[in-house]
């Protein structure tokens, strides 16, 4: 039997009215990754809605919502994460690439380019110290810098010099406070803190591409996807990269 033509135009209509709810002052959860802090809190202000924004590295995201944390929208830094998500059944709606990024080695602001880092050049200007870094397991950065560092055969001889953080601004601090002579975060990190600068930019054949894709937990987020999209300028003027 055939569902009533009202009942399918209802139907149809819908996933509208939620779209145009979110849009017009329903609150927004959105949980992101801790490199997009600044442009994504701007963006966040222009939305016509309220926002609440909680920050972290990747992985800790997606196991925070694997466990039932309350979002609408979530941001990472990896499309591996998005996919153990989405394999999981936690996303609304396929995720979408928003912006790319850099990967470079940074220092305080008196220290010298390093124009060709190896492990022994590297280990020089550590002199002891060690290369702040997010942990090389679960957040995307550290394992984008472990790819490159193994790509240039030093992740054997440095593995024991690293002091792994939780997210990437953790790592950039590191830096930033003094504590650590080297880093490894992304362009849009470097250019946030005047405290560091950019040593050595890794090139990105040697690293995994760096993607952040975006996904709609709930339907009431997929109005802030497209809001999103239509700001990736201020993430470019922020450091990010456009999309390859």
């Amino acid at each position: 039997m055939k569902s009533p033509r009202w009942i399918k135009g209802l139907a149809a209509l819908i996933p509208l009215l939620l779209g145009a709810a979110a849009a017009t002052g329903q609150p927004i959860t959105i949980f992101a990754a801790a490199s997009l802090q600044g442009p994504l809190d701007e963006i966040a202000e222009i939305w016509p809605g309220e926002t609440t924004i909680s920050y972290a590295g990747s992985g800790t995201i997606a196991r925070q919502i694997s466990l039932g944390a309350p979002a609408d929208v979530v941001l990472l830094a990896s499309s591996d994460w998005m996919d153990w998500l989405a394999e999981r059944g936690h996303l609304h709606a396929p995720p979408r690439d928003i912006i790319s990024n850099t990967l470079v080695l940074i220092g305080p602001p008196e220290a010298a380019d390093v124009p060709d880092p190896t492990a022994d050049t590297i280990a020089r200007r550590l002199d002891g110290g060690r290369l702040a870094m997010g942990q090389h397991m679960a957040v995307p950065a550290g394992i984008y810098g472990a790819a490159w560092l193994r790509s240039i055969q030093a992740w054997g001889a440095l593995r024991s010099q690293l002091a792994e953080t939780e997210n990437v601004r953790a790592a950039l601090a590191l830096v930033s406070r003094g504590e650590a002579p080297l880093g490894l975060v992304y362009a849009s990190d470097a250019q946030a803190d005047a405290s560091v600068r950019t040593l050595y930019t890794v090139p990105s054949a040697l690293h995994p591409p760096i993607l952040y894709p975006a996904a709609a937990i709930t339907p009431a987020g997929l109005p802030f996807l497209d809001h999103l999209v239509a700001q990736r300028a201020r993430f470019e003027a922020a450091g990010f990269a456009a999309l390859p």
